[in-house]
């Protein structure tokens, strides 16, 4: 066993420099992409917030049941059927929940947060609204929706931690304590 201090792997330094590495060109690459990303959703967001589209929902939710199998025709029934109950109110929490995660993107804030309720959104607005992509015919159907390739991308900013780089998530991660987790946070190494 090693007993030295000085030439142990794992010494400890008694004051720890503050100065962080400098990013890389994938990691601001990482950063502003997910600030486009956020850009995007406010489009998506404002379009949400039309009265047009709040006064549609229901129909926009059982507009996916023609063609589908009967499996899928119950389901999106089932929530044609649920939403139905108060319309307005299912409308707006899609719209207020996709403008938090616009506004959250943007700032880098909470992003495993962010991202956990985007793939959720995305998947729902996916299985539902859209009916999973289908109904898939060999010939008329070219692809699988929108909304799942947006879950694809939530999770691929869950998995590069995106919140680290021109986020606001690198400050407030070790401010949480135990909600840590719900930030990305800043696992860069700090030189000693």
């Amino acid at each position: 066993m090693i007993t030295n201090p000085t030439t142990s792997p794992l010494r400890r330094t008694s004051a720890p420099s503050r100065r962080s590495i400098p990013m890389n060109w994938r990691e601001r690459g990482i950063g502003v992409l997910r600030i486009i990303f956020g850009f995007v959703l406010v489009v998506a967001a404002t379009l949400k917030w039309q009265p047009q589209f709040q006064n549609t929902f229901v129909e926009q939710v059982s507009a996916a049941q023609a063609g589908q199998t009967a499996l899928v025709q119950g389901w999106i029934s089932f929530w044609a059927n649920l939403v139905s109950i108060n319309p307005l109110l299912f409308a707006r929490m899609e719209a207020t929940t996709e403008t938090t995660l616009a506004v959250f993107l943007i700032l880098g804030l909470f992003s495993n947060l962010t991202s956990i309720v985007g793939i959720s959104l995305s998947l729902g607005i996916w299985s539902i609204p859209e009916g999973f992509g289908g109904p898939y015919v060999p010939g008329h159907s070219t692809d699988i929706g929108t909304a799942f390739p947006y879950a694809i991308l939530f999770a691929v900013l869950l998995c590069l931690s995106a919140g680290r780089y021109y986020g606001l998530d690198q400050w407030i991660t070790p401010r949480l304590g135990r909600l840590g987790f719900l930030a990305s946070g800043s696992l860069r190494l700090r030189r000693k």
